[in-house]
């Protein structure tokens, strides 16, 4: 059966398990290929250049932003951020699905972006965007001072941040609550399977 391949941009705040539902749905789907950001960020403990992240300095980082080569950039706790355009469009042109798990105001740059495009560009044909909410804050506090990687300071502005991200939650296509992880990976794979004409 033939499906479409999905543009699948998923958001969420920190803590709320985004990642391991991310790679759940890689392990999961054998046509889907993660989307690699660009980072101007230092490397987290066994983060591999390529794999988690393009790791940049900041000059290159602009570099590419004069190049227009970026679907999305931002700044974020200091850090750059960055989506590159050409690797999707390849994805998407060789049949495959893209998982690109980005913050609230990338989705939102990368909404306006597939909305210029043409209906029939694949990106715009495939895109579905999907916000993953915390049960509530005071669970999303535990998760995140049970990680034990975050100073306090920075877990209270990352709560403070998704206060103001989980107000956003509407502008997504799809909500799914992560209460419990693989009920949270079967609503999410129930939207793909739709969407991509499996079902």
């Amino acid at each position: 059966m033939q499906t479409k391949p999905l543009f699948i941009v998923v958001s969420a705040p920190s803590g709320c398990g985004k990642s391991t539902l991310c790679d759940m749905l890689l392990q999961h789907y054998q046509d889907m290929s993660y989307s690699v950001s660009c980072t101007t960020r230092e490397p987290r403990g066994m983060e591999e250049d390529g794999v988690d992240y393009h790791f940049h300095t900041v000059e290159r980082f602009k570099e590419l932003v004069s190049e227009n080569a970026f679907l999305e950039h931002a700044e974020v706790h200091g850090n750059y951020y960055g989506t590159l355009k050409a690797p999707i469009e390849e994805d998407l042109a060789a049949g495959l699905s893209i998982i690109l798990d980005i913050d609230v105001q990338g989705a939102a740059k990368v909404r306006e972006h597939v909305k210029s495009l043409d209906a029939s560009d694949p990106m715009r044909a495939g895109f579905v965007d999907i916000f993953i909410m915390p049960p509530s804050i005071e669970e999303l506090r535990r998760r995140l001072e049970g990680r034990s990687t975050d100073a306090p300071e920075v877990i209270e502005r990352r709560l403070e941040n998704a206060e103001g991200e989980m107000a956003r939650a509407d502008e997504f296509m799809f909500k799914v609550v992560n209460d419990d992880l693989q009920i949270a990976f079967k609503r999410i794979c129930d939207i793909l399977d739709v969407k991509s004409g499996r079902m």
